[in-house]
Order: structure tokens, then C-alpha cells, then sequence
């Protein structure tokens, strides 16, 4: 007894410690949009538990229940029912604080065919976070059962919902998630604090359970670079009066400064809190490790395989089993045992006090007190751990138009664009749309589609623009097919607009009719010519024999094109000759005098001659 005491007495004075600290509640947007006289919008706290529906919206009316008002029991003992018709608005059902836990007001109205509980605080206070029931209480079978949202609304919100609703006033609420969360950019951080420890109740097994459920879905997202994932360790420092006592000793390592609770509870059984603190720290060096490696999802298959290779019911939980599972995954088991380092030394670890750290919240996120806690673009999660709910809230932790595929499935999200094009621009001949499905709905925004950019508003008008976009849908613009050849208004050289080919006129859109140039006289005019439209052009041919000269439109004799024709010809030939003629003559003239002045120059070295002075003198080369 005086153990368990002592133990109680620590452990209060370890959590008062962190409860002191910044604790920040979570938030969501309530919109009064009937009557006129409560239309505005509110705030409200988030339960931390159900499935708020992050990146969404709720529209529903308010119920306040003649009996069973702080609905702590089932309102099938009172005969009351929340569910709607087919057709009908969903029923928010308002409660009064006290007398039981939040969450089995909220199962009580689930059960009912709610669609949410609004829990009206019952003092003038600050907004508080409605949270599960502490572990003695946190066994009930309902708790991990609760998928309706659940909200805390002021004292006197509360008051003025119910003085509308009982003159018969319809109250109709839009609860809005869009904006829980911040969504700046293409990828969500998240850190996820949890623990070692499988012997706490239903919260770990929770914690375990969501591990193995999420880890396809962790892996992936990582993988691809949509995600940074960090695990976090919670631990307590001892108090200085305590450090030696048996308590402070089993449940905490170097010295007292990083601790756990004892797993059962009692020291005379089972594990100790320091061997939690272990394994957890054991956890954190593996992540560590893995990360440098380039791996960091490798994390979510350790834990998973520790939790399901290690329990602490077989009495597997030990550093043996833990390695065995670290080598398994191809992981060096030097490089954990010499990040963990000495746990029996009176010096801090490195990685124990970033985590007790990292625990204290920074900027818009509050100290982190309950375990486990979620912690998505550095804003707490509130609401069931759950895959479907914790993947809906990191899902809406994107920018717009960024979310990978896999927060587009129907099980997360409702595609708006299947319905009316989601009111978009549409070209249905090419099956080319504006709107884009995204998780918090649609955007209309102009695609590009093959390298071709579409530029427009994207609700009324799209046009393709660039090179290639006569590639696609023709460019938007007009185009018909006339005895086998193509007519087309696109000019693949021009980065927008339509333009009629020659021998048409039109918007160049919607339209392009043939001009009649023997009509119009554009063509075909001279006195000889005669005339005939086609499609597209027309043809013109002159009467007799003459010959049509297109260039100059006019008709000309084909006898005297060819008489002409042959003169100009023989002009040619006989200019030709003439050249060839002067040039041969040119080249017998020049060899001869060549040739004479070399066979004089021979004759001079062997007789004299009557000009040899005139001759120059040829001395072989090497003579000198």
C-alpha cells in the first residue's frame, strides 16, 4: 500500500509538471446560418474523439431534447430518435455538460441516428477540450466505436440556441473544418507521440492497433516525399527530492532524469517504468538510424513487428527480442546500442532531452500532455485514431490541387467533378475539363493536356495556346473535311486565336463559309477568262487556245509561248557555242607560246642564238 502511495504521489508530481505548461485547444468553425438573429459564426472546441471531418463541412439542424438532456443515457429509454428521413437535414443534437463523460454523451446520441453532438458548456469559461476518460474509466467497449463529430460551444451560445429553438425557431448549423488545420504547401509534416508500453489499457492498445492499421498508408506517402513523418517519446524528469527513491529508481534511467510510469502499476510485478523509457529511446535511436539511411519509413515496420514479436504478456520485451527484429530489417544493431548509450550514467542523452524538449509547444502548437497525441502542420489532431479519420486530416494538411492520388479515393472524398462538372467549362468533343477534384471539393481552373496550355477563366471558357495546340481539339477552332482534304482555321505558328484559311470567311470558332470569287470578281477577270467557284478556291481557264497566266491573271497564246519559247532557247545554244569557241582558242594560244619558250630556252645551252639575251637562263637547281 505504501508503495502504491509513494508511486501516486510521484506520478502526480510528475504530471503536474507538464500540466502547468501551454496546453492549446483546438478549434473549428461553427456557422449559425438560421435564424437571423443568432447568424454569425462562432467558435468551438474539437472533442478529441469521433471523426471530425478535417477539410469538410457539416450542414445540419439543432435538436434540444425535451428529456435526456445531458443525454448520459440511451434515448431509446426516453423514446426519442435523431434519425432523419430520406431527404431530411441531419439532426445536431444539443447537450448539457455534466453528470457523465462527453463520450458517452456522444454515444448516446450516435446510437440515436445523430449526425454530431454540440455539448453547451455549463459555466462561463474559456473553451475546453473535451477528452476520453481517464484509464480507469477508458475501458468501455463504445469508445473506439464513436464516429460522429463532437463540439463544445460557449454557455451562452448554448443559451441563445435554446431560447430560438423554444419559439419554434429552426436553428441550422454549418460546422466547417477547412480551415483546422493549415494546408501552405505540397507536403504535411506530422509527429506522432506515442509509447513502447502494450500494458496501459485500451489507449495502447490503440496506439498499437492504429500503427499496424496506418502503416501501408505512412509508408507510402513517405516514400513518395508527400510526407515527413517524426515519432516522438514522451518522458518525465524526477523530481530532485525523489531521485533516490525506490520509485524514481525503477521508473526512470540516468539518474532520474527521463522516466515512465510502471507498466502494471506495481513494483513487485512485471516490467518497470526505466525498461519502458529503454525501449522507447530504443525506438527513437532506430528512427534516427533508419533516417540517415534514407529510410526513415522503416520505422512503422520495426514498431509493428517489436509489438507483435515482443509483448510484454510473453515477457518478450527485452532488448534480445528487440534486436532480433532490428537485424530483420537489415538495420545495424551497433549503431542503435551506441545511439541509446549508457542508461545507468549521471549525464543527459541526447536524444531523451530533444524529446522532453520537443514536448514544450512552439508557436501555434500547445504542449504536448496527452498521450498519444497527433500533431499535423504543427497543429494538434483532435478526434479519433483512426487510418480513415487521421488520413482525412493530413489529407486536408495540402495545398490545394497538390494531394496525392491517394486522398482522392471515394473512401475519403466525394469527387465533385462527377456531378454537372462540378459547374466548370467543359469541351465535350474532346472530353477536356476544367475541374479539378481536390479533398476540401473542386477548383475550376483551365488544364494542360498533351503540353498544351489552356487559358481561360475555367468556368465559362478555356482556349488552347502555344504550338501544339492545333494538336488538340483542332485548337478550338473550326474544321471540315471536303473531298478528302482537311480545312482548318488553327495555325499551328500562332499561339492563340482562329483564323479562316484562304477562300473562306468567318469567326474562324464556330464557322467558316466558302467565298465565291467568281461572284465576288476577287479573281479570274480578264475578258477571256472564265470562271468557276470551288470549294475552298476556284478555277479559271480561258476560251480557245489560250493558256491562263495565274500570276498575272490574264490569257496568253500558247502558239506564241511556244515560238518564243524555242527562240529563246536557240539564243542560249548559240551563246554557248560562241563561248566555248572563243575559249579553246584562248587555250591553244597560250600552250603554243608556252611551248615555244621552253624549246628556246633547251637550243640556248647549246648553241648561241641571235637574242639570247632576251632569253632568260634556266639553271638546274642544285648549280650554283
Amino acid at each position: 500500500m505504501r508503495e502504491k502511495l509513494g508511486l501516486s504521489v510521484c506520478l502526480w508530481f510528475l504530471l503536474y509538471g507538464s500540466c502547468f505548461g501551454r496546453f492549446v485547444v483546438e478549434k473549428n468553425s461553427l456557422k449559425v446560418t438560421s435564424p437571423g438573429s443568432l447568424k454569425n459564426v462562432y467558435e468551438c472546441a474539437i472533442g478529441n474523439f469521433g471523426v471530425p471531418q478535417y477539410g469538410g463541412t457539416l450542414v445540419g439542424t439543432v435538436l434540444y431534447p425535451k428529456a435526456n438532456q445531458k443525454a448520459c443515457k440511451s434515448f431509446e429509454d426516453v423514446d426519442i430518435s435523431f434519425k432523419t428521413k430520406p431527404g431530411g437535414m441531419p439532426i445536431f443534437v444539443l447537450a448539457d455538460r455534466g453528470d457523465c463523460y462527453f463520450t458517452l454523451k456522444a454515444w448516446n446520441a450516435q446510437k440515436a441516428g445523430a449526425a454530431a453532438i454540440l455539448v453547451t458548456d455549463d459555466r462561463v469559461e474559456p473553451l475546453i477540450t473535451m477528452d476520453n476518460p481517464e484509464e480507469e474509466n477508458a475501458r468501455a467497449e463504445y469508445l473506439q466505436n464513436i464516429n460522429i463529430p463532437s463540439a463544445l460551444i460557449s454557455k451562452a451560445l448554448g443559451d441563445d440556441i435554446k431560447k430560438e429553438l423554444s419559439k419554434g425557431e429552426m436553428v441550422n448549423i454549418n460546422l466547417d473544418w477547412r480551415e483546422a488545420l493549415p494546408h501552405p504547401d505540397e507536403r504535411v509534416e506530422y509527429e506522432f507521440w506515442t509509447n513502447s508500453n502494450d500494458e496501459c489499457g485500451p489507449k495502447c492498445k490503440s496506439q498499437i492497433d492504429f500503427v499496424k492499421n496506418f502503416k501501408g498508408a505512412a509508408q507510402i506517402l513517405e516514400k513518395k516525399g508527400y510526407t515527413q513523418f517524426t515519432p516522438h517519446y514522451i518522458t518525465w524528469y524526477c523530481p530532485d527530492a525523489f531521485i533516490l527513491s525506490k520509485q524514481c529508481k525503477s521508473q526512470c534511467i540516468n539518474h532520474g532524469r527521463y522516466c515512465a510510469p510502471d507498466p502494471e502499476q506495481d513494483f513487485s510485478k512485471g516490467y518497470d517504468g526505466k525498461d519502458v523509457v529503454v525501449q522507447n529511446l530504443r525506438q527513437a535511436c532506430f528512427f534516427k538510424i533508419a533516417n540517415e539511411s534514407g529510410k526513415p519509413w522503416l520505422w512503422w515496420d520495426y514498431v509493428t513487428d517489436f509489438a507483435i514479436r515482443c509483448p510484454m504478456k510473453e515477457k518478450k520485451y527485452s532488448k534480445d527480442c528487440a534486436d532480433q527484429v532490428i537485424s530483420s530489417l537489415g538495420v545495424d544493431v551497433n549503431k542503435i546500442d551506441k545511439c541509446i548509450g549508457d542508461t545507468e550514467a549521471d549525464t543527459d542523452n541526447p536524444i531523451l532531452k530533444a524529446e522532453q524538449e520537443s514536448q514544450i509547444g512552439k508557436g501555434s502548437r500547445g504542449d504536448v500532455t496527452i498521450l498519444p497525441t497527433l500533431v499535423i502542420n504543427n497543429r494538434q489532431y483532435r478526434g479519433k485514431l483512426d487510418k480513415g479519420a487521421v488520413l482525412k486530416a493530413i489529407c486536408s494538411g495540402f495545398e490545394e490541387t497538390t494531394e496525392p492520388s491517394i486522398c482522392l479515393t471515394e473512401d475519403i472524398e466525394t469527387n465533385e467533378c462527377k456531378e454537372n462538372n462540378g459547374g466548370c467549362w467543359k469541351d465535350k468533343a474532346s472530353n477536356i475539363s476544367a475541374c479539378r477534384d481536390t479533398f476540401r471539393g473542386r477548383v475550376c481552373e483551365c488544364p494542360i493536356v498533351q503540353g498544351v496550355k489552356f487559358v481561360g477563366d475555367g468556368y465559362t471558357h478555356c482556349e488552347a495556346s502555344g504550338v501544339l495546340r492545333c494538336e488538340i481539339n483542332n485548337g478550338g477552332c473550326w474544321k471540315e473535311l471536303q473531298d478528302g482534304r482537311t480545312y482548318s482555321a488553327c495555325i499551328d505558328d500562332h499561339t492563340k486565336g482562329c483564323k479562316c484559311p484562304p477562300g473562306f470567311n468567318g469567326d474562324g470558332i464556330k464557322n467558316c463559309e466558302d467565298i465565291d470569287e467568281c461572284k465576288e470578281k476577287l479573281a479570274c477577270q480578264c475578258p477571256e477568262c472564265k470562271c468557276k467557284n470551288t470549294w475552298g478556291g476556284y478555277e479559271c481557264s480561258c476560251s480557245g487556245d489560250l493558256l491562263y497566266m495565274h500570276e498575272h491573271d490574264t490569257c496568253i497564246s500558247k502558239d506564241a509561248n511556244t515560238k518564243s519559247s524555242w527562240g529563246f532557247v536557240w539564243v542560249i545554244i548559240l551563246g554557248l557555242a560562241v563561248v566555248g569557241v572563243a575559249g579553246y582558242a584562248m587555250y591553244k594560244y597560250r600552250i603554243r607560246r608556252y611551248m615555244d619558250s621552253e624549246i628556246r630556252a633547251i637550243m640556248a645551252q647549246y648553241m648561241p642564238l641571235d637574242n639570247q639575251g632576251d632569253v632568260p637562263q634556266h639553271i638546274p637547281h642544285g648549280n650554283v
